[in-house]
């Protein structure tokens, strides 16, 4: 059975133009997902789904399998990443593959290490999940029993009722996927169509690792915290 890491990286990007290809720290987003894949030690083989030519030779030249391009329909801004993990599963079974799960490892987390991916892997196959999801926590100001509305120039608790738990350790502990950076999914589940099995565990990492990049201003902070020696 084998584990596959599958790097999504299209080539369409409004947010950052070309952005898995883009410098971060002096190494491309997609240099940083590729080397945790290949030196995390756990993964039998690190799959490279892109629907372009230019960031197919650079995932090659990382040393990432590019057995395949992806097709438009699953390269747009709106194209489900279920799908994406569903066609890489099929072309690997098409070539005979026997697959037991497949990690999602994107490119838009530089600051995930290869120890994140082997601990995740480690207590994905310790619990016997459908699914692991990494995580970071919420803070506590952000935590439901925290928000308030404004109505006629007046704020009221969100939920109704008076002002609840107002100290962070009487709040609830709440977790927020972080991008995800890892994801974790049994085929099986795959094949019923869904990301998220029965059974789901969380794999916890701090805040800084957990930095997922959508904005231009993103990157830049990483570019510096890189750059700086803050983050290695």
């Amino acid at each position: 059975m084998t584990l596959v890491a599958l790097i999504p990286a299209r080539g369409g990007s409004k947010g950052i133009p070309r952005k898995n290809l883009t410098l971060c720290g002096g190494r491309s987003l997609l240099d940083w997902t590729a080397e945790t894949a290949l030196h995390s030690g756990v993964i039998d083989r690190a799959v490279l789904s892109t629907d372009d030519q230019d960031i197919a030779e650079a995932g090659r030249a990382l040393g990432l399998h590019v057995p395949f391009l992806r097709p438009p329909d699953l390269a747009g801004d709106a194209a489900p990443m279920l799908g994406v993990m569903q066609h890489c599963l099929a072309e690997l079974r098409r070539a005979g593959e026997t697959i037991e799960a497949v990690v999602l490892l994107q490119p838009t987390s530089p600051f995930r290490r290869a120890h994140h991916v082997r601990e995740s892997v480690a207590k994905f196959r310790k619990t016997q999940a459908h699914t692991l999801v990494s995580v970071v926590r919420v803070p506590h100001r952000f935590v439901p029993e925290g928000q308030m509305r404004e109505n006629g120039g007046f704020l009221s608790p969100y939920f109704g009722g008076g002002v609840g738990r107002t100290t962070r350790q009487e709040k609830q502990l709440l977790f927020a996927r972080n991008g995800p950076a890892v994801l974790i999914v049994r085929s099986s589940v795959l094949d019923a169509g869904l990301l998220y099995g029965d059974s789901i565990v969380g794999y916890e990492m701090d805040e800084l690792s957990s930095l997922d990049i959508d904005t231009p201003e993103e990157l830049r902070l990483a570019d510096h915290l890189l750059r700086t020696g803050y983050v290695r």
